[in-house]
């Protein structure tokens, strides 16, 4: 427990690079990154790095279990009074409760572990009578809603019963019927120095308690158990299986203590005999009280959480490699199909297939039967029609590339064919107002600004620009009217115009879809930076 700084900076970066791991994309072991994530930081926040830091503490342990295992009744009766309430309903749930020595008060009450629990100072209210209205349909869903409500607390008490050094935590049900109850159960065990699981003569091949038992044993942290609720009938029998198991799973070395099937004590303070829980009231406090006994608990404790991240960190970093990858590969597909959409769009318009329909038929009436305006605006709505047909086109081939694919639903913005014409529409109008711009300069600068003069030089530059050889008398006829050179200008300021505008739509359209894929910000870097900050706390271990 000598810890050098170091060391410290180490974990705290390493910490900082856990946190910033992200897992938003739903793929397969997703979920459980993302829990392993929370129990990572809840581990290094509520207990590691408070650990190392302050070796002096008083030591923290977590009574634990499944539901109807008599965690409270068993806290209740280890500190000699009722400071948690027991029973179906539990007013506590929501506000575990942490017992401590009045001189050790000082290390709980500010955010040294559990920082965000809140901590509340008023004590629990006395009465714990039984009432059955609270499971009627109305009332039970009220006071559970509200109870959802708030925020969350830790309430201290505190006992001279309890030895120096030693402080006891009723956490919530690990398989409370409500998620969060579960997940606070969790981050409360993780922040445990010793971790007390709790089970009865009924419930103990049951899988929550053995999932607690195989993680603690992962975690090689100081663990005891309590078989409770034991009928007198069969003790000896439930104890040599439970005896057996433990030994199968590798846990025979696991201290173990067996509380009896008992009343409570007649004079209804839902208290155990003290006889009762004797054995594992003097295991804790020799733990406490005996300095040689709490290195080894503490050490024992803070060693298998240190020496576990270099298994855990590498599966975060797998996973982050696993989001990233599927990132590049949905962003690799979108551009895909949309440059494949944008080399489509060039050739079709340098081969003057925007010239159809419409367009072709006031072209082929120009200037007898249509004006320029009727030109003009016919051949924009076929380039909006087929920018449009582009990216719809995009949209399909990228909705059969991640057909199946989860990730996609929740990385890329949805297909919106009516939007894009509206957004295409507002972008190809946008270049005939500068189309009708340049016009008008060149005619203002060859002097020829007669009449309509403007108007009839955009409506030939769009036919020439995206006509093909169609329109190829477009061209001839700015050459004849503005000499070669004049034309040839015409032609580049127009060109540019039009590849900017094809350019700027399907790149939009395709940044629109992507656009949630890109806020997720799934680089390598989360990866790198995990395995270097695991690296750099190897070293300084």
């Amino acid at each position: 427990m000598d810890v050098r700084p170091r060391l410290l900076d180490a974990l705290s970066a390493l910490r900082d690079r856990v946190d910033a791991a992200r897992f938003p994309l739903p793929l397969p072991g997703a979920a459980r990154a993302r829990r392993n994530r929370d129990e990572l930081l809840a581990q290094l926040d509520d207990y590691l790095v408070p650990r190392l830091c302050a070796p002096e503490a008083p030591l923290l342990a977590v009574v634990g279990g499944s539901t109807g295992a008599g965690k409270s009744t068993l806290v209740n009766s280890l500190v000699g009074r009722r400071v948690t309430e027991a029973g179906v309903l539990r007013p506590t749930t929501r506000t575990p409760v942490l017992v401590c020595h009045p001189d050790d008060h000082h290390w709980f009450a500010g955010p040294r572990v559990l920082p965000k629990l809140q901590r509340v100072w008023v004590p629990a209210q006395e009465s714990t009578a039984f009432d059955p209205e609270a499971l009627d349909g109305s009332g039970g869903a009220e006071a559970h809603e509200e109870s959802e409500s708030e925020p969350l607390a830790l309430r201290i008490e505190t006992d001279r019963a309890l030895p120096h050094g030693l402080a006891l935590l009723d956490a919530p049900d690990i398989d409370s019927l409500v998620a969060h109850n579960r997940d606070l159960a969790a981050s409360l065990i993780c922040a445990a120095d010793i971790w007390v699981l709790v089970t009865t003569a009924t419930r103990y091949a049951d899988a929550v308690p053995w999932h607690l038992l195989r993680t603690a044993k992962e975690y090689d942290v100081t663990l005891v158990t309590v078989l409770d609720r034991v009928p007198h009938q069969v003790a000896v029998e439930v104890s040599r299986q439970y005896d057996a198991l433990l030994e199968h799973a590798g846990l025979g070395d696991v201290p173990r203590f067996t509380i009896p099937e008992l009343p409570e004590s007649a004079d209804g303070n839902g208290l155990l005999p003290a006889t009762a829980v004797a054995g594992l009231r003097d295991w804790l406090a020799q733990r406490a009280e005996d300095p040689a006994a709490r290195t080894v608990a503490t050490a024992r404790t803070a060693r298998g959480v240190l020496s576990s991240l270099g298994s855990r960190l590498p599966g975060l970093a797998g996973a982050s490699a696993v989001q990233h990858a599927a990132a590049v590969r949905l962003l690799a597909r979108v551009e895909d199909a949309y440059g494949r959409a944008a080399r489509r769009v060039r050739r079709e318009v340098e081969a003057g297939e925007a010239l159809a329909g419409d367009a072709l038929t006031h072209w082929r009436g120009y200037p007898h039967d249509s004006n320029p305006d009727e030109l003009l605006t016919s051949l924009t709505a076929s380039l909006i029609a087929l920018l449009s047909c582009a990216a719809d086109a995009a949209d399909e081939e990228i909705a059969a590339g991640c057909a199946g694919d989860p990730a996609a639903e929740v990385a890329l913005a949805p297909r919106d064919p009516d939007g894009a014409s509206a957004r295409i529409g507002v972008a190809v109008r946008r270049w005939r107002r500068c189309l009708e711009e340049i016009a008008q300069e060149e005619v203002r600068a060859a002097e020829r600004d007669r009449g309509t003069e403007a108007e009839r030089t955009a409506a030939l530059l769009g036919a020439a620009l995206l006509g093909g050889r169609r329109a190829a008398a477009a061209g001839e006829t700015l050459a004849e009217t503005f000499g070669a050179g004049i034309a040839l200008r015409l032609r580049d300021r127009g060109g540019e115009l039009l590849t900017d505008c094809l350019e700027r739509v399907l790149d939009s359209e395709r940044d629109r879809r992507a656009a949630p894929l890109e806020a997720l910000e799934m680089t390598p870097d989360h990866q790198v930076e995990l395995i270097a900050a695991l690296s750099l706390l190897q070293k300084e271990r």
